[in-house]
């Protein structure tokens, strides 16, 4: 019956009254036919003069129901009005056909029949009324819906592309069209009653079937081949989303509406390599674990992959109060997930509060503390340098000092690439903070118990600082999208894969090293912001396309901005057991020296003496070169006043 309802719809208007037309004479036929079985109690065939009848009707009947207007009517939108005019149309045609037959009479015709049948029509119309208004009305009501709705193709006819297919049967938002798959046996295939296209067609498939969404269904496919396809899908400008875990969308537990924007790790090319579990536990399992700066992006992710190693405690410290909050409530809901009985306690404090850091280590003796409290944004910290020295430099000092004083086993920095020949304050200050653990390692063997060690690497996807989220708003916003130099590269690597090294980093780590995380290939900013934008199902606007959708525009390097990241100060890292983990020799001053430097450098601070305290970074940081002048805010407000 469904498959009748296209075709109908699709009718012209004239013969749409004609085929109704039909329909109320062949009612008229069956009425009357009824009306004598009922009169005489048994089924019977209409013979001689009881034909007459027949006739009498469809010469009453369909004049009447013309000129009552029945047949203007739109029946799937039929409402009170409709059935109204239908039933002064039957009682007009009822008077009239009683009164020959009933009144009048006709030998040979029952009078009751006179009665009975402008009753059965009546009942009989208004019924096919009903049934179309309820057949047709709600099936055009469906069409115009998927009509509106987003068209996709699902890329990948497996099990996952048939368990989102039928996962989309129930959506209101996106209607599936078909498949693609590159498997020859598949192509030109029909599953599930959509049809699997070759990926090759896409462009044509696009102008076709009018699809501007590829759903990618591939939760098994290396990420070397998933870059692969979506350079493929590049070509035809269409926006690419994916899934975040098929499984559960099958098991009903994730809605189709979870369907997520494509992230760029899918583009990075490269395999995450599997963590060793054996390194993950050595510093976490049945441990005292203690992260600082636990509500930011990288500090968060590391509560994360903590938790699933399964400590005893997780003592997390922020200063930021919301942030702490939210990963407090996040940690608890995981750990009821994971049936873990962890205790989580979120404790503000700033790791630049001496006495209060000492009194959280000495309360709960955490055995492992990473410490990712620090202020990463390049140009904020160039604006603010006091603070950001303070924090990144004292901060990191204090709490490991505190570290050693009440015996934590292992200190674990997390670093940055900037640190490497920085050229603004946040990486001489990162770089600092190195030297000081550094050092204290080097003190260590004189008699201390804390292993430090620090990690290195570069920009995580998804972090608070990374470009992501912002080309994303940008091109949802419609452009244009910045970049602060045309030529500007930065290695990435995924925030769960960073996490996860950083712990086995750790764990590995015999006292003063400088662990490297292998990030890669760089990435440059701008072909990233162009696969965003294809993938997006948009195009660059540039001189060779004017028409396109979204803009590139160089805005310049901000202050202390490099055009290239490096890892290694020296050169000829040592390769670890771990294939994505190398060791750095770097050079240090001995603690004698650098906490005599070190005092100096705070002395700077306490009177906000900003060009003393850059100078005294240019003299401890080897490499250390400002890219500009001085653009600290205090300071220049300080000096404009005095102008003034």
């Amino acid at each position: 019956m469904q498959a009748l309802v296209g075709p109908l719809l699709a009718m012209p208007r004239p013969a749409k009254r004609i085929l109704a037309l039909i329909v109320d004479s062949s009612l008229c036929v069956l009425t009357i036919w009824l009306a004598y079985c009922f009169r005489l109690n048994e089924w019977t065939v209409l013979t001689g003069v009881q034909w007459l009848a027949v006739l009498v009707s469809l010469c009453l009947a369909l004049p009447i129901f013309v000129v009552m207007g029945m047949y203007r009517a739109i029946f799937r939108y039929a409402g009170i009005a409709a059935f109204l005019a239908v039933l002064k149309a039957i009682a007009i045609y009822g008077v009239a056909f009683a009164t020959i037959f009933t009144a009048l009479s006709v030998p040979g015709i029952p009078r009751t029949v006179g009665i009975l049948q402008p009753l059965l029509l009546l009942i009989a119309i208004g019924l096919s009324r009903l049934g179309i208004r309820y057949w047709l009305g709600d099936t055009y009501q469906r069409i115009l819906h998927q009509g509106a709705m987003a068209k996709v193709l699902i890329y990948g006819a497996g099990s996952s592309g048939r368990q989102l297919a039928a996962a989309l049967t129930n959506s209101a938002e996106l209607n599936a069209v078909g498949y693609l798959d590159d498997d020859p046996k598949l192509k030109g295939g029909i599953m599930g009653g959509l049809p699997i296209y070759d990926p090759s067609d896409l462009t044509e498939l696009v102008q076709t079937l009018n699809v501007h969404n590829v759903l990618l269904a591939l939760p098994s496919v290396t990420r070397q081949r998933r870059n692969e396809i979506l350079e493929q899908i590049r070509k035809a400008r269409v926006n690419v989303r994916t899934l975040p875990d098929l499984t559960a969308l099958a098991q009903g537990r994730i809605a189709v509406s979870d369907i997520r924007e494509l992230e760029i790790e899918d583009l990075l090319g490269r395999e995450a390599v599997a963590p060793r579990q054996e390194l993950l536990d050595k510093a976490t399992l049945g441990k005292v674990v203690m992260v600082t700066g636990a509500g930011g992006s990288i500090g968060s992710e590391l509560c994360r992959q903590i938790l699933r190693c399964g400590p005893t405690q997780l003592v997390l410290v922020d200063q930021n109060e919301y942030a702490l909050y939210a990963i407090h409530g996040e940690l608890l809901k995981l750990s009821e997930l994971y049936e873990q009985q962890v205790q989580i306690v979120p404790i503000l404090c700033s790791v630049r509060d001496r006495d209060r850091i000492e009194h959280i280590i000495m309360s709960w003796r955490p055995q492992t503390l990473y410490h990712a409290a620090a202020y990463k944004h390049v140009p904020l910290v160039e604006q603010n340098a006091v603070e950001g020295i303070k924090n990144n430099v004292m901060g990191t000092l204090i709490t490991a000092q505190a570290a050693e004083k009440y015996g934590v086993s292992n200190f674990v920095l997390i670093s940055t690439d900037k640190a490497v020949r920085p050229t603004n304050v946040m990486g001489a200050s990162k770089r600092l903070a190195e030297m000081v653990l550094q050092a204290l390692s080097a003190e260590k063997q004189a008699g201390g118990h804390t292993n430090f060690s620090m990690v290195r690497f570069g920009n995580v996807l998804g972090s608070s600082g990374s470009v992501v989220p912002l080309f994303r708003q940008q091109i949802r916003d419609g452009g244009p999208v910045t970049l602060t130099h045309p030529e500007i590269t930065r290695y990435f690597m995924t925030i769960s894969e960073a996490s996860q090294l950083v712990i086995q980093a750790g764990a590995m780590a015999d006292g003063g090293d400088v662990l490297l995380l292998d990030m890669g290939e760089p990435v440059r900013i701008a072909d990233l912001a162009r696969r965003m934008i294809d993938l997006s199902g948009l195009t660059v606007r540039s001189d060779d396309n004017p028409e396109g959708d979204i803009e590139l525009s160089v805005t310049g390097l901000r202050p202390g901005e490099k055009l290239y990241e490096e890892l290694l100060i020296g050169d000829n890292p040592e390769t670890t057991q771990h294939p994505r983990i190398m060791k750095a020799r770097e050079d240090f001053l001995f603690w004698p020296e650098l906490s005599k430097r070190l005092k100096v450098l705070n002395a700077a601070l306490d009177r906000n003496d900003i060009p003393a305290a850059r100078l005294m970074l240019a003299e401890l940081v080897s490499g250390y070169a400002s890219t500009g002048e001085v653009t600290d805010l205090a300071l220049s407000a300080a000096e404009a006043n005095t102008a003034a």
